[in-house]
């Protein structure tokens, strides 16, 4: 009885070392950075970070690989990918627009934004375009109250946005 314990915790070491039984090497990438920070679970963002950057978004058996690696419940792994508008649980577009939906720049007109693109790429918060050129997000806030409404544009911040600006914006990417 002992000898089958000792070999499978051999296997269990072993499968360890390899990384994700798929093969796939960028779950190494995922390992190192969860050695590097010891496995705590306070790492959580920064191995979700690495994550994204890896696969290019957040799929379920990263998220799942994720909370196992650092003893989380994979609630709370998603409740933070989830939370967070840098995470994605989806493929984006070749670009992305995500318009600010906090207070000052809902008052200012982000909603307003918002309508204009869902009406002009016909999609919804959250959705890419059937060619995958556009990803339309919203953020609950950038932070930028002083410049409201914000939009980011494929990571670069502008502010005080309009709709018809944002739809110059927007069409350059269409063409």
């Amino acid at each position: 009885m002992e000898t089958a314990t000792k070999d499978t915790k051999s296997k269990d070491y072993q499968q360890q070392k390899k990384g994700h039984p798929s093969g796939d090497k960028r779950f190494k990438q995922l390992d190192i950075t969860m050695k590097r920070n010891q496995y705590r679970q306070d790492s959580l963002i920064e191995v979700l970070h690495k994550a994204q950057s890896v696969f290019g978004y957040l799929e379920s058996d990263v998220l799942m690989y994720i909370a196992r690696g650092l003893k989380l419940p994979l609630s709370r792994v998603y409740g933070v990918a989830t939370f967070y508008h840098i995470f994605s649980l989806k493929p984006n577009g070749a670009h992305t627009c995500v318009v600010c939906m906090g207070t000052a720049c809902y008052v200012k007109g982000g909603g307003e934004v918002i309508k204009a693109l869902e009406k002009e790429l016909d999609i919804k918060v959250g959705e890419t375009t059937a060619d995958d050129q556009i990803s339309l997000m919203a953020a609950r806030c950038l932070g930028a109250c002083g410049i409201a409404p914000a939009v980011v544009f494929d990571g670069s911040v502008a502010g005080k946005q309009t709709p018809e600006v944002v739809m110059e914006k927007i069409k350059g990417w269409q063409e």
